[in-house]
């Protein structure tokens, strides 16, 4: 069971998101929050596993609150739900610790798959906000159009060159073993041996190579 708290300064969006919460198998909703102190508090006190966090909050912005949860309380994970995605915000949010990033027209499936995703240790993002996770991160002077270059590079196998463009697209692992007809450990495989590669950590780190490479061009 994946124990939630969900923080949003808007009563109905809060009280709807709860409820849809409910809906799902595996999760449950702990307590809600009004603004970022209360949901300080309420990890605090109730120690969840995961926190749906809006940005734009009354007394302790999403983003502050983010950066205090998982300072103090590393196991929580923090998935933003937000009605912005604009990189300011998206960058700020993953600085300050989110490991998800959503915005407020993701669906109860797309939500679900976010928590389930976060709560095993892995990063989630968006298929919407995917390629400016990316883009955010990036320096400002590698922000230009990178053509794609014949040669897969750093000895990248074509699979593999394509398996990282598709992490950029936000898909997960399954959606990329659906995609490209192939079982789910052999996307892992395919992951495993590109991030040895290009030396990734994560799939950030991924997605900012996909995207300097021209790996993210359809």
């Amino acid at each position: 069971m994946i124990r939630v708290i969900v923080a949003d300064d808007q009563q109905a969006v809060r009280e709807g998101l709860a409820a849809l919460l409910d809906l799902l198998d595996g999760v449950e909703v702990t307590g809600t929050a009004a603004d970022g102190a209360q949901a300080l508090e309420l990890v605090s006190r109730l120690e969840p596993d995961v926190v749906l966090m809006d940005l734009n909050m009354p007394v302790l912005s999403g983003a502050d609150a983010t950066r205090r949860i998982t300072a103090d309380h590393p196991d929580v994970a923090v998935v933003v739900l937000t009605t912005y995605a604009d990189d300011a915000s998206i960058a700020g949010a993953l600085a300050a610790g989110a490991r998800g990033y959503l915005t407020k027209d993701a669906g109860r499936a797309e939500i679900g798959a976010a928590l389930r995703a976060v709560a095993s240790g892995q990063l989630t993002f968006g298929a919407g906000v995917s390629r400016q996770v990316a883009g955010a991160l990036l320096d400002p002077g590698a922000r230009q159009a990178v053509p794609r270059a014949e040669t897969p590079p750093d000895g990248l196998t074509a699979r593999e060159a394509e398996v990282l463009g598709l992490i950029t697209s936000g898909l997960s692992n399954a959606e990329i073993a659906a995609a490209l007809f192939v079982a789910e450990t052999t996307v892992k495989t395919h992951i495993n041996n590109a991030f040895a590669k290009i030396g990734a950590r994560n799939r950030i780190e991924a997605m900012r190579y996909a995207v300097r490479h021209g790996l993210d061009h359809d």
